[in-house]
């Protein structure tokens, strides 16, 4: 066999094999493993398919519907589209210790499932908060104080 014919046989091997595993990753369980992305009110919409299917659902806490149980570290509260009133809401329940930047108002995404009993059951509760910095305005540090501080530790050092 010609070293020509050995590189040809290698490449529609490798084809061969690529090919059957993305086979493999499309029609296979994958799905059985996917996490979706649904703000209450498309949770809502898919009504008994929304059941028992594992979902990350996002929102905004409702202000005032905070409720924490510290004997048995439950939270619950309720999520909602946006700030308007007339938004969808769903009742979440967490139980576990929520991070400590969660509170009324801040945006938030549950992981559970939801249940026929309209309760939203989270395993994971995570805090959606902007990584945008915002420097001190008024009363805050003078432009060059970090300049004053720097030469302060040179001096002890």
């Amino acid at each position: 066999m010609t070293s020509e014919a050995r590189n040809r046989l290698i490449a529609i091997g490798a084809i061969v094999v690529a090919g059957a595993a993305l086979a493999w990753i499309a029609f296979g369980s994958i799905g059985e493993n996917l996490v979706y992305y649904w703000k209450p009110s498309e949770m809502l919409a898919q009504g008994t398919k929304a059941y028992g299917a594992t979902v990350r659902l996002g929102g905004v806490v409702v202000p005032g519907s905070v409720s924490w149980n510290s004997e048995h570290t439950i939270v619950t509260f309720t999520v909602a589209d946006t700030h308007k009133p007339d938004a969808a809401k769903v009742n979440v329940r967490s139980e576990q210790v929520p991070p400590q930047m969660f509170r009324e108002g801040i945006g938030v995404v549950v992981e559970g499932s939801f249940a026929a009993d309209q309760i939203f059951r989270s395993s994971r509760l995570m805090v959606n908060h902007s990584n945008e910095y915002r420097a001190p305005g008024d009363g805050g540090m003078p432009d060059d104080a970090w300049k004053k501080s720097l030469s302060q530790a040179d001096e002890k050092s």
